[in-house]
């Protein structure tokens, strides 16, 4: 086995981080629109798309481990791509190795930054929602105890739109 293997691993963990770019984008639109079935499905397919990952990544750290054990290193540690680049002496194939390595690793930065924004918009829709709720129920720290109808305080203005007595 050569460096070709985990290289051809490492562009497919590329691209299957790209379609989970590409379904970062759609959750954005998603949530923007405030379409759940849609938040949904993108969600089930990011769980599909996990599940690949998990299996090309055990691939890409037999593939290392194998490539390894062919160049007569018995450890059994779990190298990075620079420290694996090191013990590979064709040019062009170090050239490959280390392209893929910062292509990967510039997807995984956009990933990264995709999913931050994501999340800032589900936590800001979350609160969004809390004050809705506030407004139209009243306040939760409101007094629920029993007052006689005719001791008409300041304290007893309801704040909310929702009239519970109706």
């Amino acid at each position: 086995m050569s460096v070709h293997t985990l290289i051809d691993l490492l562009e497919q963990l590329d691209t299957v981080h790209h379609h989970m770019l590409d379904l970062a984008a759609e959750k954005k639109k998603a949530i923007i629109a405030n379409e759940v079935e849609s938040l949904i499905k993108i969600m089930n397919q990011e769980a599909k798309l996990v599940k690949q990952i998990e299996i090309l990544e055990q691939k890409r750290a037999a593939s290392a481990q194998q490539y390894l054990r062919e160049r007569g290193i018995k450890s059994e540690l779990n190298l990075n791509l620079t420290e694996l680049s090191r013990l590979v002496f064709d040019v062009e194939e170090k050239k490959r190795l280390l392209a893929i390595q910062e292509k990967l690793s510039e997807t995984l930065q956009k990933l990264k930054r995709a999913n931050e924004l994501n999340q800032k918009l589900i936590e800001q829709s979350l609160s969004f929602i809390d004050l809705s709720l506030d407004i139209l129920v009243g306040r939760p720290n409101q007094d629920v105890t029993y007052h006689h109808p005719a001791d008409r305080s300041g304290n007893m203005a309801r704040s909310g739109l929702f009239d519970s007595r109706a």
